[in-house]
């Protein structure tokens, strides 16, 4: 079994009894790019049960710039399993082996900046045909932690009571419209549970990179609140070698009046007192957005090229800012 830094336990990489409150969510998340072929993405599947529906998101950015991406609110009716709209998630040995599935369509954007307005870019480009099947194996330790009692914030105002993260390895295959590509990559996986609603932060900045089987990082930085930053963050290094990441500047560059980022650099300060400098290029960008009770929240998913310690590798920039 991987080491686990924090107090995560087999058990955990398994569904959770379902809790009482009305947003009560527990999601799986898995990315993954490959290093030779410049293919890459994630998938999603979040259980809202108590609300009737899981929330499944399917993103694949093409290594010509094009992103292949859909989103479902399958009906469910319980936390049994991770199996909705055509994905799903299967613990084949607790914290070191998963088998992820997608079968379904996906819109096809030449430009997916259109994804910023979600109902004509499904109605206004084509769909295409995709089977996704990946076997996903920690190279990494497991991070993070799960709150084993009950939290005294309100429901509304929480983003998961538990949550962690592990470096992994992908491979399998990746079929589009019947032509199929091999996939033997890289990327990061993450579960939480707990009540969620995406509009309870101001917003937060989530980079991840996995290097190679020695070496990958995480870096976020999340704000409750305007003006209020909470920084943390990890570097791995040879499957079982954990070293904090306690503290940390980002500059981001902009798509001009947008949103949209397009590049960053991070100087990152380690607890043993080392730093790393990372920095990283956006090669494919989607703009997703979560509208509730009046608020919307932009979410930018950028497959970012990340050069640090003389490597490059492909990973995910993931930042949330509430539209003003």
């Amino acid at each position: 079994m991987a080491k686990v830094f924090g107090n995560i336990e087999p058990q955990d990489d398994y569904t959770h009894e379902l809790g009482p409150e009305e947003n009560f969510n527990e999601s799986m998340y898995f990315n993954f790019f490959d290093q030779s072929n410049g293919y890459g993405g994630f998938m999603r599947c979040g259980n809202r049960a108590n609300e009737g529906n899981a929330e499944v998101t399917l993103c694949l950015f093409l290594p010509t710039g094009e992103v292949l991406f859909n989103y479902a609110k399958p009906h469910i009716d319980n936390n049994d399993a991770m199996d909705a709209g055509g994905m799903r998630f299967e613990v084949i040995e607790p914290l070191e082996k998963h088998h992820t599935t997608y079968k379904g369509d996906a819109v096809f954007l030449t430009k997916p900046e259109q994804m910023a307005d979600p109902g004509t870019a499904f109605r206004e480009n084509p769909h295409k045909k995709i089977e996704l099947d990946l076997i996903q194996e920690a190279v990494g330790p497991v991070y993070g932690f799960a709150a084993r009692e009950q939290a005294n914030e309100s429901p509304e105002q929480q983003f998961a009571k538990a949550h962690y993260e592990q470096h992994m390895k992908a491979t399998g295959t990746l079929t589009i419209d019947g032509e199929t590509i091999q996939i033997n990559g890289t990327g990061l996986r993450d579960h939480s549970w707990g009540p969620r609603y995406w509009q309870a932060l101001h917003s937060y900045r989530w980079l991840t990179c996995t290097f190679g089987p020695d070496f990958g990082l995480m870096v976020s930085e999340v704000s409750a609140e305007k003006g209020v930053r909470r920084q943390n963050g990890c570097v791995v290094r040879d499957g079982d070698k954990f070293e904090r990441i306690v503290s940390f500047d980002i500059e981001s560059e902009y798509v001009p009046d947008t949103l949209f980022h397009k590049s960053m650099k991070a100087d990152l300060r380690l607890e043993g007192g080392d730093t790393l400098v990372l920095e990283g290029t956006v090669k494919g960008f989607i703009p997703l957005r979560n509208r509730r009770a009046g608020m919307v929240t932009h979410i930018g998913e950028g497959m970012t090229e990340y050069p640090c310690e003389g490597r490059t590798a492909y990973g995910i920039s993931e930042y949330l800012d509430q539209v003003e």
